[in-house]
């Protein structure tokens, strides 16, 4: 765990590094993904099989898990789980319906008549990771903006290593109306979703996080299908001042650290003295923390805390950072928020831990990592939405803007374009 002090002659040359560390895995996995998406491209469920068998050590009688399946799985959740989760959809469906925009339709001075629409996008898929994560917050997370927005079939695939999976994640699809599960995970997953097999037909945009082999594969379809983004590993910038209860921050930084060895957690604050008391609190937690061996090896190796001179020091720092959670530990933070030009989403005072962002809060836990928070957003109903355009010119309108037109094709050398024009107004 690094500590920076923005007093030491050295600090921009370390501060540069931390931003410029790249956390994702470093072994090349784009040849082995080649090879199963050609391998499902060309021999459909009989390959999507085979890898299951391989990698998750199970072979289901069919790829689709049945809607009794579905039914009695949800069933066999407990029933806080089940409350929580209906919660949590509420919450989630409220916030992205306020999302939805209106068409724009008008009539400029010409008498042009101009317009956008907006149209769901008809086929979706949804990437929900099994194993060590697991999420069932992860599937209300993408398919309720997509249903929101109105997409007419979702798809969502979850692997299920030796049959096996989180009665959860299929209670929260029950709840979020998605039908069509399929049991396999991996880069066949995404390829059998892109590019369809016989028991699956392919979908139009692909969204959630996976390992190494999902983003991957992920990148590799993309231009065949959309894609929501590259998720990296798991990301919290804190910046808080000497009057919180350092034992609240110390969870928080955790919150993430026990998402992966490789997520990092970040503290910036103006008290090294409050420094130290995070840092003695993160060890006391970690001593009797169930998901120990993960969080402490990501913030021993990836950790850090900023001290600063004042806060205001450190907001330049956490733009460069672009985080993908942010924590405003402070007072008045949304004074402070208005300064923030990069972050994934942000949570505003000391008693709005980014917990409840992952959960019940309503926006959105998919979110821009690996510093692309400086470029793209998190996940919303816009990403199942798709604009189009249109123009409308009766004879008059079109006279009066048809000649500009012909001098700019006859500029371009396009005498075509010219001629298409022309022959309507003379």
């Amino acid at each position: 765990m690094q500590i920076l002090k923005t007093t030491d002659a050295n600090f921009h040359t370390l501060f540069d590094s931390l931003v410029n560390d790249r956390r994702e895995a470093t072994v090349d996995v784009s040849g082995t993904v080649r090879e199963i998406i050609a391998d499902v491209r060309s021999r459909g469920d009989v390959a999507v099989r085979e890898y299951t068998a391989k990698f998750d050590k199970f072979e289901p009688d069919s790829l689709r898990i049945s809607k009794q399946a579905i039914a009695s799985s949800a069933a066999a959740c407990e029933t806080g789980v089940i409350e929580a989760l209906k919660l949590a959809a509420s919450r989630i469906a409220e916030f992205h319906r306020r999302q939805i925009p209106s068409d724009i339709n008008y009539n400029d001075a010409t008498g042009v008549n101009l317009g956008l629409t907006w149209v769901p996008l008809a086929n979706v898929g949804i990437y929900v990771p099994g194993g060590r994560a697991s999420y069932p917050s992860s599937v209300l997370m993408n398919a309720i903006p997509a249903k929101i927005a109105g997409v007419e079939r979702i798809v969502m695939t979850v692997p299920m290593p030796r049959g096996e999976i989180n009665p959860a994640v299929l209670a929260a699809a029950e709840i979020a109306g998605v039908k069509e599960i399929y049991g396999i995970g991996g880069a066949q997953a995404i390829a059998a979703l892109a590019y369809g097999t016989e028991a699956i037909a392919p979908v139009d945009k692909i969204v959630g996080p996976g390992n190494a082999y999902v983003a991957e594969a992920k990148r590799q379809v993309f231009g065949t299908v959309g894609i929501d983004s590259i998720a990296g590993p798991s990301e919290i910038l804190v910046v808080a001042d000497g009057k919180n209860n350092p034992d609240w921050i110390a969870w928080d930084l955790l919150s993430q650290a026990e998402h992966d060895p490789v997520a990092q957690s970040i503290l910036i604050t103006d008290s090294s003295e409050f420094a130290e008391q995070v840092v003695v609190a993160i060890e006391r937690i970690l001593t009797t923390l169930p998901t120990q061996e993960v969080a402490r090896a990501s913030w021993e190796n990836y950790g850090a805390i900023i001290i600063t001179s004042n806060l205001e020091e450190g907001i330049p720092l956490l733009n460069r950072l672009a985080p993908e959670h942010l924590e405003l530990c402070v007072d008045h933070p949304e004074e402070m928020a208005k300064q923030i030009r990069c972050a994934g989403s942000m949570f505003l005072g000391r008693y709005t831990p980014e917990a409840i962002g992952d959960y019940v809060g309503g926006p959105n836990h998919v979110l821009p990592t690996s510093r692309s928070a400086r470029f793209a957003s998190g996940l919303s109903a816009f990403d199942f939405l798709k604009r189009i355009t249109y123009l409308q010119c009766d004879e008059s309108a079109l006279h009066k803007i048809g000649h500009a037109a012909i001098s700019l094709a006859n500029a371009e050398g396009l005498a075509a374009h010219a001629g298409s024009v022309a022959v309507r107004i003379g």
